[in-house]
């Protein structure tokens, strides 16, 4: 049985299906992008997958599989008085693992994701987008997940900081044996970083190596013929 099996999956809201047709395997430690217009079910997927809406079709899983999400943004107040520790502790009470309570393991968390532990003293209004992202980073892998899932992790980072951000994903992929699952707009982090790739316009469009599917019939297909694209070739 596969990591994960995607199977025929449906998902409406009302009578009107906004997600459909969509059908993918993965094996451990694999890394899959999914790519699409606003609007294409994207994010939709995600929910199917963490089991925050209904669907129909079947979503198999590896026996206890567990799950980290990283969302797009977080509706938290900036000027809301809670340090990174308190915000991380949340995180770590929830686990049943020892392993996982008091403050040594926020410590510990801080330093997968590439911070100083001076930061836990730091209120969550006080940090820059890129040290945000760095922190949901942390909590989505506090639990030592098998599965993550990113929405466009770097939707709020400056361009500088985007590569940073996905090189600690990988560095994190590999030193836990991860399987990442990213949802990104950025046709050059698809070519560099994801050796599969999934094209979702409110059905599957595509499925596969992104040198040998993303053609400029699909991607016109996927976003509409006003956009241009241009085929990267990279040499791995």
């Amino acid at each position: 049985m596969a990591f994960l099996e995607i199977k025929n999956l449906k998902v409406s809201y009302g009578k009107a299906a906004v997600l459909e047709g969509v059908s993918f395997s993965l094996e451990k430690g694999e890394t899959l992008a999914v790519i699409g217009p606003n609007g294409s079910g994207k994010t939709t997927l995600f929910k199917a997958i963490l089991g925050a809406v209904p669907y129909e079709g079947e979503i198999i899983k590896e026996k206890n599989l567990k799950i980290g999400f990283v969302p797009q943004k977080l509706d938290l107040e900036r000027d809301l008085p809670v340090t990174v520790e308190e915000f991380l502790a949340l995180r770590h009470h929830g686990e049943e693992s020892e392993k996982w309570s008091g403050k040594h393991s926020t410590k510990e968390t801080l330093k997968m994701v590439g911070l100083d532990p001076s930061f836990l003293a730091k209120r969550i209004g006080e940090l820059s987008s890129g040290e945000l992202q760095r922190i949901l980073i942390a909590w989505a892998v506090a639990g030592h997940p098998d599965l993550l899932l990113f929405d466009e992790p770097t939707a709020s980072v400056d361009v500088a900081g985007q590569e940073t951000v996905y090189e600690l994903l990988y560095k994190l992929q590999d030193e836990h044996a991860l399987t990442l699952i990213l949802i990104s707009h950025d046709l050059t982090v698809v070519y560099k970083y994801a050796p599969k790739v999934l094209c979702l316009n409110r059905t599957q469009v595509c499925l596969g190596v992104p040198s040998q599917v993303l053609t400029p019939q699909e991607l016109e297909k996927l976003y509409g013929g006003e956009r241009k694209f241009y085929r990267h070739n990279h040499a791995h």
